[in-house]
């Protein structure tokens, strides 16, 4: 096993060779100060990673291990003990310390910089819990609970207890916000940690012995509680249902339960199933809470271990053992030694009961109640009952020990138990306890030897200084002496210490160690007892005649090698455990031990006392710490104790050991008295004088402080009215040149002004100016831009124009060409119609002359008697030839109409057209020229008088068309006996002349759109295009007027010889 030594360094390897695999301690990790003492650790503390941890050491200093890079490193010196260490904040560099002074601390561990300072708690901080988010702590103590936010190091909540039930501890249960309250009468509470609201209250178990809770442990998941105390049992509750799930009971060797530790693993999810238990022999055994197994152990009463902490990753261990260092475990190997064969049978006794076989743990697990084990069958053994002898009464001490036990126990170990070493004190000192007489000796308050005891003995703690003065007071009030001796103090201050919480039996030790190891000490009062130190010089004498020597050749005698050893109890060169072990040892032997000790002190330091020679030297080593192992000592005082010869041995001078009388204090009066009383009654006498003198200089220097107060009032006064007066002069020189540089100031002010307003106006200037000009620029800028504005629109206007003359142009010549495709066609269908006429009437005519022919043979051939027949018939036929004329025609004028009517429809369509064309031309040109208004306006009205004149007319000509039809037809109908083919004739004569007027009348409306644009530009030519189409269309009026009039004379004429030729 490598051990390392880490000394003063602040930083360096953890190992300097690499552990061996299998090796369940990696290192032990030490730490020796000045003199080769060793500075013992406190707490530790692992982060969330598990790979590396928090210690910290007695002195304060607090360092950071990092088992995977195999480096330390000191983060901080907080110069006092911890008491407790937390590492995992929700700032991975962050970690709070509690320390002895009542103080919680954060620090950076990398800037080593203090964080935050928390106070509040009125005692020692025991544990530390931090959430699982990291922003708030839990800090107990056995007075108060109190929440911190981490954020802001500020405290939102305190948990404030009844006296008689005392807090064990506070804690959040993991992955969760939950909050458990553990309390000494076993009580536990769970609550909100947002709310602070009660949960519910694990039931108190009724059966079974009172466990009387010191340890508690929490699987990962939060479900699961493990609770231990003063007792061989366990108690593991399950929270989710609130019940007691299960009792394990330990082997007989465990009866108090320290620290309990759930061991993580990786695959278990949280609900942990091995359990460490750290009992009060140093041994922390790891079980199995389901099969009640022991899995391995670490420890033994020899390296006993004091705490623990394990990594959350479940790979190493970090324990403080009993002499103050650090053993880093590996679990892995740990958990191989399960698979090693079993150990061997053969075991060597190498004490009493304190050494017991490990491998035979046995336990009992029950669902409900722990039963009482079993009464074997059998035969019994007989037992044989031995009386005690009067050398076993002697030894009998009260509460139940024995004496020779304890010194045995005490030979073993070297000491007694920490945690039972004032209780075995007690019984070796046999206390009466007198709770009266105490009473009746601090009831006479403090003595006035020690009213100023703090001037003479500072101590920080007040509740120490306040005990010692009591106990000294109490000391002095029982015995006159110890009011005069100069040295009680040193003897009382570290009982005072220890017996802090119980003054009486702080003050009971004390006198019985002055009743007893103190024999002879005060019969040469005021001077040191020379008689003692005689024979503790006759004893080194004895034992080491040349250190004796020495110390002769160099003047030191034995008040100044023996006495500072004797007057302080070895309290100034012992640390507080050595000062406890050797006292184990000096309250369980004969009062002469001590002087034994103080001789074993001497001959144990006889290499660097024979080095030193001056007086100082010496003084010094026996007032201070040095280099000395004090079982060695122990061990030299036990064999000085038994090779000493009678004759000079201290037993013989100093008498055995007398306790205390109970119910009263024995009279202490074991010193010159008529001294004691001399010096108390000149200290009573010096005092009495002291105050009157200190009264007097008081007067005295009252009523000097009011005459210097009076003389620097006075002396005050007249100096203020001297600075008065020549400070008012200073002022009035002052207010005079004041005022001319006031005077100078406003004349150059009234010029500056001047100046000023000059150029203000000359900048005003310039800025009109400037304005002015920037104005001209923008108008000119801006006719600049209206010019190319006119320009562009008048460019745009003139491609406007043109593109509408092209358009015009394009239009004439459509209509140019419509007019003549009209014409064509009237022409055509004129010759048609004449040619069926003609046709039609020759067909008639060669009818009519056929049936002539045939009437004039029939008139020849017919005779006289049937003339009048022939004539009716013809008559009748004549008639019924005409209906059908009449007929025909009708149809065929109605056609006409529906045609015309057709005509005048699309006419009135491409009018409307024309005159949405014209109002969305008259828009644009008013937009583009709106300075034309004018001319516009008026072209427009010219236009709409031309075409209304153009529809007077063409309605006159549809007048004139229908009163030629009308007159027609009833000069058709009003006929009787004309030839059918004249009718015909005279029909398809009207044909033409009314398809003629339609077409043309068609052709007028389109005709007169061109004249509907007004422009600037060609209207010369527009004007006298318009003319003309006018004139066409007069003429063309004109010749369908006169061929209408021809084709009504010739229909007349067709009639006319119709008519004769019938006749």
């Amino acid at each position: 096993m490598e051990v390392t030594d880490i000394g003063n360094k602040e930083e360096g390897k953890v190992w300097h060779r690499k552990p061996t695999p299998g090796r369940s301690v990696l290192v032990t990790v030490i730490r020796t100060a000045q003199q080769a003492k060793t500075v013992r650790f406190l707490h530790v503390t692992f982060d969330t990673t598990g790979d590396s941890f928090l210690a910290g050491d007695h002195h304060g200093n607090i360092y950071v291990f990092d088992i995977s890079r195999n480096r330390f490193r000191l983060v901080q010196k907080t110069g006092q003990a911890c008491t407790a260490v937390a590492f995992s904040l929700r700032r991975t560099t962050e970690f709070l310390v509690a320390l002895a002074d009542y103080t919680i601390k954060c620090f950076d561990k990398d800037t080593k910089q203090l964080v935050s300072w928390m106070r509040g708690h009125e005692g020692a901080v025991s544990f530390i819990s931090i959430h699982s988010s990291g922003r708030y702590a839990i800090t107990t103590s056995s007075d108060t609970a109190q929440l911190w936010d981490l954020d802001t190091f500020q405290r939102k909540r305190k948990l404030n207890i009844r006296q008689s039930v005392g807090i064990q501890r506070v804690f959040f249960l993991p992955l969760s916000n939950t909050i458990l309250s553990c309390f000494s009468d076993d009580s536990i509470f769970a609550w909100e940690s947002d709310t602070l609201f009660c949960k519910y209250q694990l039931p108190v178990p009724d059966s079974g012995p009172r466990i009387s809770y010191k340890a508690f442990a929490v699987t990962r998941d939060g479900k699961s509680l493990a609770a231990g105390g003063r007792s061989n049992l366990l108690h593991l509750w399950c929270l989710d249902s609130q019940q007691l799930i299960r009792v394990i009971q330990m082997p007989s060797q465990v009866r108090t339960v320290r620290q309990l530790e759930f061991l993580p693993d990786s695959f278990d999810g949280g609900a942990s199933q091995t359990l460490g238990v750290l009992s009060q022999d140093g041994v922390m055994r790891f079980i199995n809470i389901h099969t009640c197994k022991l899995l391995f152990y670490m420890g033994s009463h020899d390296d006993a271990i004091t705490t623990v902490a394990v990594s959350p990753n479940g790979r190493h261990i970090a324990a403080i053992m009993d002499n103050g260092s650090i053993n880093i475990y590996s679990v892995q190997s740990l958990t191989q030694e399960l698979n090693k064969p079993p150990s061997s049978l053969v075991a060597v006794v190498s004490g009493g009961e304190a050494y017991q076989d490990l491998s035979n743990l046995k336990m009992k697990v029950r669902s409900d109640v722990v039963h009482k084990p079993a009464k074997s069958s059998g035969r019994r053994t007989q037992v044989k009952i031995l009386r005690p002898s009067v050398e076993d009464k002697e030894n009998e001490l009260p509460a139940g020990l024995n004496k020779k036990r304890l010194v045995a126990m005490l030979k073993a170990f070297g000491e007694y138990p920490a945690k039972y070493r004032m209780f075995v004190w007690r019984s070796l000192l046999c206390l009466p306890e007198n709770h009266s007489a105490y009473s009746s000796l601090t009831d006479k308050g403090l003595h006035s030897s020690f009213l100023t005891l703090h001037d003479k003995y500072p101590i920080k703690s007040h509740k120490l200084q306040r005990g010692l003065q009591r106990v000294l007071s109490a000391l002095a009030h029982w015995a006159a002496i110890f009011g005069e001796v100069d040295y009680l103090p040193l003897v009382a201050f570290p009982f005072v210490k220890l017996f802090q919480n119980n003054p009486m039996l702080c003050f009971e030790v004390v006198a019985t160690l002055i009743v007893n190891w103190c024999q002879h000490w005060f019969e040469y009062f005021p001077n040191p007892p020379l008689n003692i130190l005689s024979t503790a010089e006759n004893v080194l004498a004895h034992h080491d005649k040349e250190l004796l020597q020495h110390l002769v050749d160099c003047g030191i005698t034995s008040q100044l090698y023996v006495w500072p050893l004797l007057e302080t109890l070895f309290s100034e060169v012992l640390t507080r455990d050595e000062w406890l072990r050797l006292f184990d040892n000096i309250f369980s032997n004969h009062p002469s031990f001590l002087l034994m000790a103080c001789v074993a002190y001497i001959i144990c330091c006889r290499e660097p006392l024979l080095l030193c020679s001056q007086k100082q030297d010496f003084e010094y080593f026996f007032h201070h710490r040095n280099n000395l192992d004090v079982g060695a000592m122990i061990k030299e005082a036990y064999r000085l104790m038994g090779s000493t010869p009678a004759d000079i041995h201290p037993r013989t001078t100093l008498s055995d050991f007398t306790p205390l009388t109970s119910g009263q204090y024995p009279v202490f009066n074991q010193y010159p008295e008529f001294i004691v009383e001399y010096q108390s009654r000149e200290r009573e006498r010096i005092r009495l004088q002291e105050m009157e003198y200190l009264r007097e200089r008081q007067e005295v220097s009252a009523l000097r402080a009011d005459f210097v107060h009076r003389q620097a009032e006075e002396e005050a006064y007249f100096a203020q009215q001297d600075l008065l007066q020549k400070a008012e002069e200073e002022r009035r020189i002052i207010l005079a040149q004041e005022e001319e540089k006031l005077t100078e100031q406003r004349t150059k002010l009234a010029a500056m002004k001047r100046e000023l307003k000059v150029k203000e106006l000359q900048l005003l200037d310039a800025t009109r100016r400037r304005f002015l000009k920037h104005q001209q620029d923008l108008r000119a800028s801006h006719i600049k831009r209206l010019d190319q504005e006119i320009s562009r629109k008048m460019d745009l206007r003139e491609q406007e124009t043109a593109t509408a003359v092209q358009d015009l142009e394009v239009r004439q010549m459509e209509l140019e060409a419509q007019r003549k495709r009209l014409e064509q066609h009237l022409l055509k269908e004129q010759q048609r119609v004449g040619r069926e006429v003609e046709e039609e009437v020759r067909m008639k005519m060669k009818a009519g002359e056929r049936a002539e022919e045939n009437y004039t043979e029939l008139l020849h051939n017919a005779e006289t008697n049937i003339q009048v027949l022939e004539e009716s018939l013809a008559e009748a036929y004549q008639l019924g030839l005409e209906s059908d004329w009449q007929r025909e025609v009708v149809g065929r004028l109605q056609q006409v109409d529906d045609e015309q009517e057709k005509k005048r429809e699309r006419l009135a369509e491409l009018q409307r057209q024309t005159v949405a064309e014209e109002e969305r031309l008259v828009d644009t040109m008013r937009d583009v020229a709106g300075r034309k208004w004018d001319e516009v306006m008026s072209t427009r009205a010219k236009l709409q008088e031309q075409r209304r004149s153009w529809s007077s007319v063409e309605m006159d000509g549809q007048r004139a068309a229908r009163r030629g039809v009308p007159d027609r037809t009833a000069f058709s109908f009003g006929t009787k006996g004309a030839n059918p083919a004249v009718r015909a004739d005279s029909a398809s004569n009207l044909r033409p002349a009314g398809t003629t007027v339609v077409c043309l009348n068609s052709s007028s409306p389109s005709d007169s759109t061109s004249t509907n644009f007004s422009l600037d530009r060609g209207r010369g030519q527009l004007d006298s295009g318009e003319r003309e189409l006018l004139k066409e269309i007069r003429e063309l009026r004109q010749k369908l007027a006169a061929r209408a009039k021809e084709g009504s004379l010739t229909s007349s004429q067709s009639v006319h010889t119709l008519s004769s030729v019938s006749q």
